[in-house]
């Protein structure tokens, strides 16, 4: 007993040296190392990514992620910059390692399916998928040259994907002329051009019409669990627009998931949880006023869960862990719409009755917020993803969501 009382100061000692070896830091404005601890919240944080290069995370409510296979680690697709543009890669979360996944012109798309461990991507007017463990590459489809589609979500078990078309030349003829989102947004809303959704059959690699409509129609999501269920949204000022939709891919059921109810109300920025009970978005009423994330129930088609938070808690984009009892978001700058004052954090969020209680993760008062973060809580939920530029250029990083005291 006596040795183990001895011994005891000693390990402590050396765990605190441990902890100490990561240095407590201010984030960002400078050259960061790999890890440190976020001087202001106490949190750690990591650069995940740490190949040569720009990286990017993929956009919030597109999942990036595959299990693990034998112990060997979670991986998570990424963007990288390459001499041939932007590819897709993988990153090891446990080893960290990288791998890149595609080498071809133009390529875009965030389409993960962890069912058939293939990542899809769009190359010009073709269509690929390659698979994340032996990294062979397969051909879906290519459009017609005069189709001009851009396939945008795969299905939960990688049987479908999903693309819209607009008629004519109308949008593209306002996109290039006015390629900034404040002169081109409101143009393309009061123009109602039509557009029509298409699924792509992945095994059959045939192109269906599902929908039709005078609408900009965007925002392609399919639901993580439900292989027919497709989420999409009028796009334009949201105070204008009963945004959110849902369509069954095999019945042509169309469902308008929330209703404004008051002149300048919002809501948008939807999302799926994990296991797809719930679509989640960020309620305004009205708009730059009151802040909720709501979330309607798919069994039920309840709105049943709204959480009111304050100005400097609003988030650009906010996410949910499986059990939808944790919430992160990222904040936003005095630019966004909330005009938060203190807003530019990653924040990490817990339901108190009515409200978000919130604990601050990250500084990001050295971030351009023009580079969203797009926050992802990681697959083991002990860290929240997100990509900044707080060291100058575009990484992909993670904080702990533990605090180290």
């Amino acid at each position: 007993m006596g040795k183990i009382v001895r011994i005891l100061p000693m390990l402590l000692l050396m765990l605190r040296i441990t902890v100490l070896a990561q240095p407590i830091m201010e984030t960002g404005g400078q050259k960061m190392p790999d890890e440190w601890i976020d001087k202001d919240t106490g949190h750690k944080i990591m650069r995940l990514v740490r190949r040569e290069g720009t990286n990017g995370s993929f956009y919030f409510n597109n999942n990036p992620f595959f299990p693990q296979k034998g112990g060997k680690g979670d991986l998570m697709a990424f963007y990288g910059s390459t001499a041939n543009g932007n590819q897709l890669f993988t990153v090891n979360l446990k080893t960290l390692k990288t791998h890149q996944l595609s080498n071809k012109a133009r390529i875009f798309g965030e389409m993960a399916c962890p069912k058939t461990r293939e990542a899809f991507y769009q190359s010009g007017d073709s269509v690929f998928a390659v698979n994340v463990d032996n990294y062979k590459t397969r051909f879906i489809y290519a459009f017609a040259p005069d189709f001009k589609g851009r396939v945008g979500t795969v299905n939960a078990d990688g049987t479908y994907l999903a693309c819209v078309k607009s008629t004519g030349n109308q949008e593209r003829e306002i996109l290039a002329k006015y390629p900034e989102k404040r002169d081109f947004f409101d143009r393309i809303y009061d123009a109602h051009i039509q557009h029509t959704l298409y699924i792509l059959s992945v095994k059959d690699k045939g192109l269906k019409q599902i929908h039709q409509e005078n609408e900009w129609t965007n925002h392609l999501l399919f639901s993580p669990t439900n292989p027919d269920l497709l989420s999409y949204c009028h796009e334009g000022p949201w105070e204008k627009v009963d945004r959110i939709w849902n369509i069954n891919i095999k019945t042509g059921q169309n469902e308008l998931l929330h209703k404004r109810t008051m002149v300048n109300e919002i809501a948008g920025h939807e999302f799926f949880s994990p296991l797809g009970n719930t679509e989640w978005f960020d309620l305004q009423k009205p708009k730059g006023q009151t802040f909720f994330l709501a979330g309607i129930n798919l069994k039920t088609h309840q709105e049943n869960r709204v959480y009111e938070m304050d100005r400097n808690e609003w988030s650009i984009h906010f996410n949910v862990s499986k059990d939808e009892q944790t919430f992160c978001g990222d904040g936003g700058d005095p630019g966004q719409v909330a005009k938060a004052p203190d807003g530019r954090w990653i924040y990490l969020f817990k339901p108190d009755g009515s409200r978000f209680k919130s604990e601050k993760l990250v500084n990001m008062k050295n971030h351009n917020y023009k580079m969203e973060p797009n926050v992802h809580f990681s697959p083991d939920e002990k860290w929240i993803i997100f990509r900044a530029n707080f060291e100058g250029s575009g990484q992909v990083y993670a904080v702990e969501v533990a605090k180290h005291q």
